[in-house]
């Protein structure tokens, strides 16, 4: 009956049913509007444009509890995916000056991502997000260099984008290059956005490649010390940041190693570092106790073990940022395997991608 009734009706019930209940007043104000709430950070999309096939922009208004962030960081955003909430990891392209406080995210669709997908095909204008505070190290220093290099591969644009839209607003008198790869001409993201800023700032110099296609670009083929010292000789005096697809993050790391000038390039990293595991001395069981897997302990991070073990829980990043594993320990101790803390307490939220068992451990999964 309740599903029969306008939408209007079915919130006021909903709010007349939540009266009876005692809540914090964020579920009150949720009911009645979800950018209302005070404590959590939400978003409205406002905008939604596709600019290339695989890709959607979104604009989004935060909520109140928003506080803004720095070029480079990323947030993490939530949406609700058939009941369930599934968290991933996306830096916002604008600058963090923008007058209107308004948010931009760019996202690649993957054919296996379950969030990206359901972002590219689903989301619209009036959608509510769930937005974090801004995390991550890969920001501009506060000091802003006088040469800058800006280096990105596809949807690796946004941090690197945002960084340069924030150097412009700020009126950096600096020597600024922005190299953009891109497969063919049809994958250029914000071509018209990177034009109008090179209009604004009389020191920057936009350069596309494309990596598929031996027309229609400055630069084609892959990232090479030939392409960087043409397009910025003056790159080993400046500081470089770069984001992108691992094989281009490993070549412009290999030539910055090879120049001795690893000091000066940033990265913002797309894949989980490479983490060591004590497997031989490991001891005790691990219970999911909602699914009722029991198995012995391998050692291993405890997403790991569960797909050994047949399990297939919800997971992002598998390196401990995007929050999508966590789940609750209900009981036992695990060692976080890049901060190497131990989580003893019981009924406490951990990720699985980077908790490691230590002894008998149950998950309520």
């Amino acid at each position: 009956m309740t599903a029969l009734l306008p939408r209007r009706a079915r919130r006021l019930a909903s709010l007349a049913e939540a009266l009876l209940t005692p809540h914090g007043m964020d579920r009150y104000l949720e009911l009645i509007d979800p950018m209302l709430v005070r404590r959590e950070i939400r978003g409205l999309v406002t905008a939604v444009r596709h600019q290339t096939g695989d890709t959607v922009t979104l604009t989004i208004r935060p909520s109140r509890a928003w506080r803004g962030f720095g070029a480079g960081q990323y947030v993490r955003v939530t949406v609700e995916i058939d009941g369930v909430r599934r968290t991933r990891c996306y830096s916002p392209s604008c600058s963090q000056h923008t007058r209107d406080g308004l948010l931009e995210l760019t996202i690649k669709a993957d054919p296996q991502g379950l969030v990206s997908r359901y972002l590219h095909e689903q989301a619209g204008v009036g959608t509510v997000l769930g937005l974090s505070r801004p995390d991550g190290g890969f920001t501009l220093p506060t000091r802003r260099p006088h040469r800058i290099v800006l280096i990105s591969g596809g949807s690796g644009i946004t941090p690197v984008l945002s960084m340069l839209r924030t150097l412009v607003d700020e009126g950096h008198a600096g020597e600024i290059v922005f190299l953009q790869y891109s497969n063919t001409g049809d994958d250029v993201l914000y071509r018209e956005e990177l034009a109008e800023l090179v209009a604004r700032h009389p020191g920057l110099r936009v350069v596309h490649a494309y990596t598929h296609a031996k027309t229609g670009a400055e630069l084609h083929g892959f990232f090479s010390a030939k392409q960087l010292t043409k397009v910025a000789p003056w790159y080993r005096d400046a500081e470089t940041f770069v984001c992108g697809p691992k094989p281009l993050m490993d070549s412009v790391r290999e030539l910055f190693e090879a120049d001795e000038l690893s000091e000066r390039l940033h990265t913002e990293e797309f894949t989980p570092p490479a983490l060591t595991f004590d497997t031989a001395s490991a001891e005790g069981q691990v219970r999911f106790a909602r699914s009722g897997h029991e198995f012995a302990n391998s050692g291993k991070p405890l997403l790991e073990q569960a797909e050994d073990a047949g399990l297939k829980p919800e997971h992002g990043c598998r390196m401990g940022i995007c929050f999508s594993c966590t789940q609750v320990k209900t009981s036992g101790c695990v060692r976080n395997a890049k901060t190497g803390e131990l989580s003893e307490e019981e009924n406490v939220e951990i990720q699985l991608c980077i908790s490691v068992p230590v002894g008998d451990v149950e998950i309520n999964a």
